[in-house]
């Protein structure tokens, strides 16, 4: 399977949890960076999207995926919602 360019796929935006504590901001251009409460920041990356699955690999090198499913994203035990802004 062919990765999506980054920059061109319709997941680039901001990924909420419902009750806003964690917000994760998918860039153009194959990065991200994702907010904890009031920390802003708190992890930042790179990542690619295959068909429906996102790979991230943090900054650290730690790794992850998850997957959009009806414009959820579910990732990490985390469900997470498109929102503006």
């Amino acid at each position: 399977m062919t990765a999506t360019p980054v920059a061109t796929h319709p997941f680039v935006g901001l990924w909420v949890t419902a009750d806003g504590r964690i917000r994760q901001r998918l860039l153009p251009g194959g990065r991200y960076t994702e907010a904890r409460g009031n920390r802003e920041g708190a992890y930042t990356g790179d990542y690619r999207v295959e068909g429906s699955m996102i790979y991230y690999r943090d900054d650290t090198g730690f790794s992850a995926d998850g997957e959009f499913r009806d414009d959820v994203l579910y990732h990490a035990g985390m469900v997470m919602f498109r929102r503006n802004g």
